[in-house]
């Protein structure tokens, strides 16, 4: 097949070392080299942010990158691209028209879906749409602090009207999209993956990278931003003594001096007087993560909502059991009583019950790193996660209202 991943802000581009790459980009260009190696051509097409990007960039085997002039060539930020998604969208259009129309269109992000579909109704090709987040969530989460465009809760329900499937990435996105209109029959759920040769356990001094922790340490990844609840965390520390809390995201260390999230977390542990517990890293490369995983005994995600969260399953294939909220896409990544515990949202206490019980239990530990490990395998690899978006794909496109694609 022919397949056009549309990712307006996201490049996969943007993997190779951009600090502000995200978990979008690194699913569009992990999800794009896995179809590519299923025998599929997959076009990436993404912003042109830049007055020296090239019209096309070579990714990997059968995946390009587009730069699609759409507004200026500088970055701008995604809350502020809505005006130009009309001339995206007929940049699509006129490119598709030009150079072949794709079997299957794969939009990323609410704004890609809105060129995606005026671009596909042009030339006539079927709209695959994952979200990845929902204003609806966002807004009932964040309320006056949303930054999104205030069009966008209207403008998610009109594509789950008219994208022909939705890919959701989690049972509790499914709901939600229920609750917009998507009918059930256009749903998917495929979840976000994992490279499990990148993240792996590790065997003797390879599984801590070097590292030694003298205490107990628990591992805190994401970005710098009150909704991931790393406050929740702090606060539990008061209850769990001697136990160490190390957090990794946000700006360069030397910049967290200056960043207000980094002072608000620091004045908190110093008033509890638990400071000397917490470091903050800041940005850590995408390729030291797996070795920082397996450096703590335990991975903890508390934010008070998340969409999918990838961090759950990165742990989860470095043999670390999560302590995590039971919330979004962690409902579906973190097995209760398996793999990990999920608490309530916002609940210090509940987090340094969950904590202080597996640091107790190697057993119990162990037995939770070893299936975590291997439902990683099983479930989220990218090889399982591109298998079954193939499937969703050729769902579609050989569906009666659809006959005939080409061979991938």
């Amino acid at each position: 097949m022919r397949i056009a991943m549309v990712s307006e802000h996201a490049s996969p581009l943007a993997t190779l070392g951009d600090v502000d790459a995200g978990g979008q980009n690194v699913h569009v260009a992990a999800l794009s080299l896995a179809l590519a190696g299923r025998g599929h051509v997959v076009r990436v097409y993404t912003r042109r942010d830049s007055p020296t990007a090239p019209p096309r960039v070579r990714f990997g085997p059968g995946v390009d990158v587009i730069h699609v002039p759409a507004g200026p060539a500088r970055h701008l930020p995604k809350d502020e691209l809505l005006p130009h998604m009309a001339e995206f969208g007929h940049r699509l259009a006129h490119h598709w028209a030009g150079n072949g129309v794709p079997d299957v269109v794969h939009a990323h992000f609410w704004m890609s879906g809105l060129a995606a579909i005026d671009a596909a109704t042009t030339v006539g090709a079927p709209v695959v749409q994952t979200f990845h987040a929902l204003g609806t969530v966002k807004h009932r989460h964040q309320g006056e602090q949303d930054s999104s465009p205030r069009e966008r809760i209207d403008a998610e329900s009109g594509i789950c009207r008219d994208a022909d499937m939705i890919i959701a990435t989690c049972s509790d996105e499914v709901t939600e999209l229920r609750r917009m209109g998507a009918t059930n029959a256009a749903i998917e759920v495929v979840p976000c993956g994992v490279d499990t040769q990148l993240f792996h356990p590790g065997v003797g001094a390879a599984a801590t990278g070097g590292q030694q922790h003298a205490a107990p340490t628990l591992l805190c990844v994401g970005r710098l931003v009150e909704r991931k609840g790393i406050d929740t965390i702090i606060r539990a520390l008061v209850k769990l003594p001697g136990v160490e809390l190390v957090v990794a995201g946000g700006p360069e260390n030397a910049e967290l001096a200056m960043h207000p999230e980094a002072i608000r977390l620091r004045r908190l542990a110093a008033a509890l007087d638990v400071q000397d517990r917490l470091r903050l890293l800041g940005s850590v490369a995408h390729d030291r993560m797996p070795a920082l995983m397996r450096a703590a005994d335990l991975v903890v995600c508390t934010p008070w909502y998340e969409p999918f969260g990838i961090v759950p399953i990165e742990a989860a294939a470095c043999g670390r059991a999560v302590v995590g909220s039971a919330v979004g896409g962690l409902l579906d990544t973190v097995g209760h009583g398996t793999t990990g515990t999920l608490v309530p949202p916002r609940d210090p206490i509940a987090v340094a019950s969950a904590v202080r019980e597996l640091l107790g239990d190697s057993t119990l530990r162990h037995r939770y790193e070893t299936a975590a490990r291997r439902r990683a395998v099983t479930l989220y690899d990218w090889s399982s996660v591109a298998a079954a978006t193939d499937r969703a794909y050729r769902s579609l496109v050989t569906s009666p209202d659809r006959p005939g694609v080409l061979a991938g």
